[in-house]
């Protein structure tokens, strides 16, 4: 133990240090009530790892039993029978076979991690599922203005894991983890709120990551495909990232360096309307509007078709009228020069 001049005794601010903060119900770990019931009432937690009393121990039993990062097991949740609000969605209605990757994440938290234990986790090197489920961790248990200074240095990390119950689902860890940063769904499940002030910062933050490291949140987030754009130019917000509805890159094959030029200038909302319509622009409106003229809706048929018929039927109605209006003058004719006749004689 340690003093200073006065005699007080003073703290180690290393250990103080090493502490890491906790937000949100210490009792649940912020985990789903039926996730949480299942875990506890589970066999596997209350026998195989209640043995485990120290951290090495429960990291090598994520080495060797951890296959995904669902909640539950494949197959075990028999959602078919529940309707309305109990589907069986985020956690609502009957329970499952709840997956060892939750139950070893809860296992870690009852260790009360340190700030190095946490460390060891997201950069371990055996396993990439030790690494998921310290993100994991960070991501039930830490404050949220904390998240980004945790998730910063992993946003372009290119180890790939299958997050799926059975495969199938492949990401990379910079994948993971902004999508626990912007995302609350996470498969059947939902992590802790956000509050929108901090996610807005939150959504800055990857904003001015991206404009520094001159990478764009295609490469961040979404790995692109053959025939997409090639990572380039940074910009674009957060949502079209997790989407990838679009990306500022270079643009592929499909697309003509015009038509980009004239994507972005639109985007960008720098468009000079004093300007002459160019002939890029001119052949597209008059491609749009021969073919809206060709095409016809199916209803605008029979709207026409039935104004032909309307019209063809009052033609009809006001032939028979004059034809009766004839024979009855012709009638009214007959019977006066009948009445002549008759005075003749």
């Amino acid at each position: 133990m340690e003093y200073n001049d006065g005699g007080a005794v003073k703290k180690k601010a290393g250990k103080a240090a090493n502490i890491m903060p906790f937000f949100g119900n210490e009792n649940s770990m912020n985990l789903n009530p039926l996730i949480l019931t299942n875990i506890q009432s589970s066999s596997y937690f209350k026998v195989n790892l209640f043995k485990l009393k120290t951290y090495h121990e429960v990291v090598d039993e994520i080495y060797y039993q951890v296959k995904h990062m669902e909640p539950w097991e494949r197959g075990s949740r028999k959602t078919s029978g529940q309707t309305g609000m109990c589907g069986g969605v985020r956690g609502v209605g009957a329970g499952g076979i709840v997956s060892t990757a939750y139950c070893l994440l809860y296992k870690l938290y009852t260790l009360r991690l340190t700030r190095k234990q946490v460390n060891g986790l997201l950069n371990h090197t055996d396993s990439p599922y030790i690494r998921g489920l310290g993100f994991m961790y960070l991501r039930y248990t830490l404050p949220p203005g904390d998240l980004y200074e945790w998730y910063e240095d992993y946003l372009q990390d290119e180890e790939e894991i299958d997050v799926k119950a059975g495969g199938g689902q492949t990401m990379t860890m910079g994948q993971m983890v902004y999508q626990f940063m912007t995302k609350l769904d996470w498969f059947s499940t939902l992590f802790p709120r956000i509050p929108v002030p901090i996610q807005k910062q939150i959504e800055s933050k990857v904003d001015n990551y991206c404009r520094i490291h001159r990478v764009s949140f295609q490469q961040v987030n979404v790995r692109p495909q053959p025939g997409q754009y090639a990572a380039g130019r940074s910009g674009g917000n957060a949502t079209a990232a997790v989407t990838g509805e679009y990306s500022r890159g270079e643009p592929a094959s499909a697309y003509s360096n015009e038509q980009v030029e004239y994507r972005d200038r639109d985007r960008r909302g720098d468009y000079d309307y004093e300007r002459p319509v160019e002939k890029y622009e001119s052949r597209h409106r008059s491609e749009r509007n021969r073919s809206r003229s060709r095409s016809s809706s199916p209803s605008r048929e029979r709207k026409h078709k039935h104004k032909k018929h309307k019209k063809h039927k009052s033609r009809d109605r006001s032939r028979s009228r004059d034809r009766e209006e004839r024979h009855h003058e012709a009638s009214s004719d007959r019977h006066k020069y009948r009445d002549r006749d008759y005075k003749r004689y």
